[in-house]
């Protein structure tokens, strides 16, 4: 509960001004607040790194994940995620942005390959380091909520960005557009991650580019849902330790 305590308080200020600034621009084009609230989900992913609740690093060209071995940690982080998604989709604004698709077989099917072409590539490539050198092996009892950590955590990162971002862009743009548009930007979120608040670099960009083309091509066909799955998989795949 202390590493819970610490991150709070060093997410605390930063979070404040960005829901005042929400709250300031609800009658504004809702772009504005769409950009808060990436701003909000980079502080909250960002400031994990120092706060120790996850590791990034290295295996050869391949990034590897690890996140925390603690299951209250990993539970909190995800209804944190779900409480948040609830909260923002009482703007009628943001919501009538959102395509979440339907739990068909197809789509849900396309969200779990779309999650495995995402991160297998690169778990294939770190397979050659011992798995003491890229994070060593996640405990078996701590999967479960790693799961549950992995599809709601990563539920309001595609909410906001395929989800909203996505939903605007559509409005201004083709879809086709729309989508790569979503997948780039997503990448570039990521840029202050891979470069300052860690130092794997560009396989960090890379594979970010990857998956968020991957889910924003998802989302066009078939919607938020599929494209969500699709996150989650990955990260599960990346930070399981299973491979």
């Amino acid at each position: 509960m202390e590493d819970l305590l610490s991150y709070a308080l060093l997410i605390a200020p930063g979070a404040a001004l960005i829901v005042l600034a929400f709250l300031l621009a609800r009658s504004a084009n809702p772009l504005l607040r769409i950009m808060m609230l990436i701003l909000g989900f980079i502080l909250i992913r960002d400031a994990m790194t120092p706060a120790g609740l996850w590791e990034f690093g290295l295996a050869g060209p391949a990034p590897w994940l690890r996140m925390s071995d603690n299951p209250i940690v990993l539970i909190t982080f995800g209804l944190g995620s779900l409480a948040l998604v609830a909260a923002t989709l009482t703007d009628k604004k943001l919501r009538s942005l959102v395509r979440w698709g339907r739990m068909r077989p197809v789509p849900i099917i396309a969200g779990f390959v779309g999650g495995l072409l995402a991160a297998g590539p690169f778990v294939l490539l770190s397979l050659g380091t011992p798995i003491v050198e890229r994070g060593g092996e996640v405990a078996l009892a701590t999967l479960l909520p790693l799961a549950f950590m992995a599809y709601a955590g990563n539920l309001g990162e595609e909410v906001f960005f395929r989800g909203y971002l996505q939903g605007w862009l559509e409005r201004e743009m083709s879809k086709l557009r729309a989508a790569l548009a979503s997948g780039v930007i997503f990448a570039v979120c990521h840029v202050f991650l891979a470069t300052t608040v860690t130092d794997v670099g560009w396989p960090l960009l890379l594979f970010t580019l990857v998956e968020g083309l991957i889910c924003a091509l998802l989302r066009m066909r078939w919607g938020v849902i599929p494209a969500a799955i699709a996150h989650g998989t990955a990260i599960f795949v990346m930070a399981s330790g299973l491979l």
